[in-house]
C-alpha cells in the first residue's frame, strides 16, 4: 500500500518535471522565433514591402538639412528699441538662429548708436562659435506689408515672423522649430484665431450645448463654404475665446509664427495686389492676408504648437474696441477677392511631451 502511494506520488513529479520542461523549451522556441523573425526582416526589407518605408526615413531624414541652416528671424518693430533691444538679446541665445532682419518702417533711419548697441548684444549673445548676420531692412513706405516683403538673400528656408514685445524660451522655440520641419509648407505658431458663418454664430450659442456644438461646428465649417459661396451668410472673425470654446481654428497669426520664405514672395508678387492696397489702407489685417495665401497655395491648415508667451509690451490694437468687427471685414474682403473660402479647419495641437506627465 505505501509502496504504490509512493509510487503515484513518484509519477506526478515526473509529469510536473516533463510539463515544465515542454514550457520551458515552449518559450525558448518562441524566443529563437522572435530573434530569427527580427533578424531577417532587417535583411529583406525590400522582400517585406517595407522599402517605402525606408525611403519615407531616407527622406525624413534630408529635413536636418533645414536644422543645420537654422532660420532667420524676422522682426517687426515701431518706436520702442528698448523692447528690441531685450527680444535680440534673448533670441540670440537660442540654437538654430542665423540671421536676424529687422523689419523697419519708421520715419527716420535706425541711428548708428543703435546699430553698434545691437550688434554688441548679438555677438556678446551669440553662442557655440556662431555668426550671427544682423540688418536692417529699411522701408520709406509706413505700411504694414513691409512686414512681407520678399528677402532675397536669405540664406534660410525657415522664417520666424515674431513682434518686437513677444518673449518665448528658446526650448519652446526650438520645438516648434522643429515641428515646421516636419511640415515646412504649413504655418507653424503659438497664436491660434479661427473663422466662421454668422448665422451658424448665433445657432451654436442659442442652443447651448457646448459638447455638441464642438462636433457640430467642425461639421459646419465645411458646408459654410458653400452657404457662402451663395452669399447667404457673412463670415465672422473668431479671437482667443473662440478657440478655447470650440477647440478649432483656422489661422495661425504671424505675430509669432515659422513659415517658408517662399510666402514672402507669394505675398509680395503673387497675391492680389487689391488685398495690399486694403492692409496699408486700414493698417490692419496682414496677418490674416497671410494665413489666407498659405491657405489658399495648401490647400491644408496651420499647426497650432503650445508653448509659453511672456508679453513684454503695452496692449495693441486688439484691446481696442470694434477689434472684432474690423477683422471679421476683412476675412469677408479677402473672401471676395479670391472668390471662396481658403481656410481650412482644423483641431490639432502640437505639444512637446517632454514637459507634461501624461501624453
Amino acid at each position: 500500500m505505501r509502496g504504490s502511494l509512493l509510487g503515484r506520488r513518484t509519477a506526478t513529479r515526473l509529469r510536473q518535471v516533463a510539463i515544465s520542461a515542454v514550457k520551458s523549451a515552449k518559450i525558448k522556441l518562441l524566443l529563437c522565433c522572435c530573434v530569427l523573425f527580427a533578424f531577417f526582416a532587417t535583411r529583406t526589407t525590400p522582400f517585406m514591402g517595407w522599402a517605402d518605408h525606408a525611403a519615407s526615413l531616407n527622406s525624413f531624414s534630408g529635413s536636418r538639412l533645414y536644422y543645420r541652416r537654422g532660420y532667420a528671424l524676422l522682426i517687426n518693430t515701431w518706436k520702442r528699441n528698448d523692447l528690441l533691444k531685450q527680444s535680440i538679446s534673448h533670441y540670440t541665445s537660442c540654437r538654430g538662429l542665423d540671421s536676424i532682419r529687422i523689419v523697419w518702417s519708421e520715419p527716420n533711419p535706425p541711428s548708428d548708436n543703435l546699430v553698434k548697441l545691437l550688434s554688441q548684444v548679438v555677438q556678446s549673445n551669440s553662442r557655440d562659435g556662431r555668426q550671427i548676420e544682423l540688418k536692417f531692412d529699411i522701408h520709406e513706405e509706413d505700411s504694414l506689408n513691409n512686414r512681407f516683403k520678399e528677402l532675397k538673400d536669405l540664406k534660410t528656408d525657415a522664417v520666424l515672423s515674431i513682434d518686437d514685445d513677444i518673449i518665448f524660451p528658446c526650448s519652446t522655440v526650438e520645438f516648434a522649430f522643429s515641428v515646421w520641419r516636419t511640415a515646412p509648407n504649413a504655418v507653424v505658431g503659438w497664436v491660434p484665431r479661427m473663422h466662421w458663418i454668422e448665422k451658424l454664430n448665433h445657432a451654436i450659442f442659442q442652443r447651448g450645448l457646448p459638447l455638441m456644438c464642438l462636433e457640430w461646428l467642425q461639421v459646419a465649417n465645411v458646408y459654410a463654404c458653400s452657404v457662402m459661396n451663395g452669399n447667404a451668410g457673412r463670415y465672422i472673425y473668431g479671437g482667443w475665446w473662440s478657440v478655447w470654446w470650440t477647440g478649432t481654428y483656422s489661422m495661425v497669426l504671424s505675430k509669432a509664427a515659422f513659415f517658408h520664405k517662399k510666402y514672402l514672395s507669394l505675398y509680395t508678387n503673387e497675391m492680389p495686389a487689391s488685398i495690399r492696397e486694403y492692409v496699408a489702407k486700414n493698417r490692419n489685417c496682414e496677418d490674416i492676408a497671410m494665413s489666407f495665401l498659405v491657405a489658399n497655395a495648401t490647400g491644408a491648415p496651420p499647426i497650432w504648437v503650445k508653448g509659453k508667451i511672456f508679453e513684454i509690451g503695452s496692449t495693441g490694437i486688439s484691446s481696442l474696441g470694434g477689434h472684432i468687427e474690423r477683422r471679421s471685414e476683412c476675412v469677408n474682403v479677402f473672401v471676395a477677392e479670391y472668390g471662396r473660402m481658403p481656410l481650412v479647419s482644423t483641431s490639432l495641437k502640437a505639444v512637446d511631451s517632454r514637459n507634461i506627465w501624461f501624453w
